[in-house]
């Protein structure tokens, strides 16, 4: 009688990060939004279902040392999917090489490049790339000189129990349009999907199974998996979603843990005859009364922290509030920033982009407060707009949130006060946006107007043409994270914004 060989199945956990943004510190939960984009997404909705403190690196190192303690140092791969080291205060007082250390003391696999992994220049990126202990790769970013990827090959290839485990890394196609294009001299950012193509053949020949690590966005995480066979799981980034369950098309499979070091992400997949037959997602929320926090980083980050700490919390302001950023809808934190520049600088309106990262302010605000969610160094400008221009400038925000093609979305909705519109997704395009009205009268499209935005709009990031097109720019040295501390200084409370509710969405 024959008696089959029962065939073996080998479970590797693949442990993920993903949009840290330099949020190495803890932050407060609320039921709606505390980090940038829950609450808030178009696509795929996450809400917080508690009102308490999460998050921190010396949580998330506790959370993967409990994984690899637990599951065996052999059976774990820890990668991150990019938008890592910059965002902060104390990455700024750095060049991002805080981040860099705290990763390499938890030992991660690949790190794949996020658009703000360019944030303090392409040398310092490559710095930074050779202080970590680990490879920061993708696969559609090529040097224009040389025609080859940025920093060497774009992928690893792992054996865990003799399964050899191909990860290719993937950057953001859109990264020219999202930061200062001097970071990203001689740099060319090609389309996730062709880089797949190109890089697929030959992983394949040296790979059981194959996992993308991609910085490209759910909704072209999708596309990926509906155009290309043979990728067993997408990591995902850059949307800041929580996919759970994981998302299956045809035979690959999508997840993606959140962002701001809220969520440690565990997808195991259980690996029979060179091919995953099943996988258990398990997103580990670093809630502080279900996770202790690692000695070993709680003191690196002290050490980090104590030559920048007087600066760092600086008591700036406090609210009795919560003042939270949103992404595709109106921002109250945005709100407040574009009001006080209309108060202050005497213009018509303001904007801001629309922008993926932060957190929500409640009780004391500090200095890294207000830099967690302005940390970049743009100034402000004003210039004059026609009504024409601005309604081109609104439908362009339609535009970017629900393009026709998924692979030109980028940002979120333009951040304003002073200008009224309602926006109807659901629209054709150019169409999106009526009622438009601006110090409570119809807008005039031949009237110019006077407005108030920074240098980073001037230059026509997420599309934003327009306002490089408009008249008497007077560029000025005020930097805008500053000349916020100033007046929020003056302020004994913080207030919510009064002008919330100038945008009427339809999604």
């Amino acid at each position: 009688m024959d008696k089959s060989i029962p065939t073996k199945v080998h479970s590797i956990s693949i442990l993920h990060t993903n949009d840290m943004h330099g949020s190495y510190m803890p932050f407060e939960a609320n039921l709606d939004n505390a980090t940038a984009q829950t609450g808030d997404s178009i696509d795929n909705l996450m809400n917080f279902d508690r009102k308490a403190m999460i998050g921190g690196f010396e949580y998330m190192a506790s959370a993967i040392k409990s994984v690899r303690k637990i599951k065996g140092e052999d059976n774990v791969i820890l990668l991150d999917g990019g938008d890592t080291f910059s965002d902060d205060q104390l990455g700024n007082f750095t060049k991002g090489e805080a981040m860099i250390k705290m990763m390499n003391e938890v030992n991660y696999d690949l790190m794949a490049l996020g658009n703000h992994d360019f944030d303090y220049g392409l040398e310092r990126t490559n710095e930074l790339q050779k202080l970590a202990n680990f490879p920061i790769r993708a696969a559609n970013i090529k040097v224009k000189e040389t025609g080859n990827p940025i920093f060497g090959e774009p992928y690893v290839i792992i054996n865990k129990q003799g399964v050899n485990i191909g990860i290719l890394a993937l950057s953001y196609r859109n990264t020219p349009l999202t930061g200062n294009s001097k970071n990203i001299e001689g740099l060319e950012f090609g389309v996730g999907v062709e880089a797949v193509k190109e890089y697929l053949p030959i992983i394949s020949e040296k790979a059981d199974i194959i996992i993308l690590l991609s910085h490209e966005g759910m909704a072209v995480d999708k596309i990926i998996a509906e155009e290309i066979e043979g990728i067993d799981l997408i990591v995902g980034a850059h949307s800041h979603d929580v996919i759970s369950p994981p998302i299956k098309i045809n035979k690959t499979y999508i997840v993606q843990a959140l962002s701001d070091v809220a969520i440690l992400g565990e997808t195991e997949i259980q690996v029979s005859n060179n091919k995953i037959v099943n996988i258990n997602a398990n997103y580990h929320y670093l809630w502080h009364d279900q996770v202790s926090p690692d000695m070993e980083l709680q003191k690196m980050i002290k050490q980090l922290r104590d030559p920048y700490l007087s600066k760092l919390e600086e008591k700036i302001t406090e609210t009795n509030t919560i003042i939270g950023r949103q992404y595709k809808s109106e921002s109250p934190f945005d709100k407040m920033v574009t009001s006080m520049m209309i108060d202050k600088l005497n213009v018509d309106a303001a904007f801001l982009p629309g922008v993926g990262y932060g957190i929500s302010l409640h009780g004391d605000i500090t200095s890294e407060d207000i830099y967690k969610l302005l940390p970049h160094p743009a100034k402000i400008v004003t210039l004059e707009m026609t009504g024409e221009q601005l309604r081109k400038t609104l439908e362009q925000t339609a535009t970017n949130l629900n393009p026709n093609d998924k692979l030109n979305t980028v940002g979120g909705l333009i951040q304003s006060s002073g200008i009224e519109y309602n926006l109807n997704l659901n629209k054709p395009i150019g169409q999106r946006v009526g009622d438009i009205k601006i110090n409570n009268e119809v807008l005039d499209l031949e009237k110019s107007y006077k407005i108030a935005t920074h240098t980073g709009m001037l230059s026509g990031i997420h599309n934003y043409e327009e306002f490089g097109k408009g008249t008497n720019i007077q560029k000025t040295d005020n930097i805008l994270t500053e000349f916020v501390l100033r007046n929020l200084r003056e302020i004994k409370e913080l207030s919510f914004p009064k002008r919330m509710g100038e945008v009427i969405l339809n999604k």
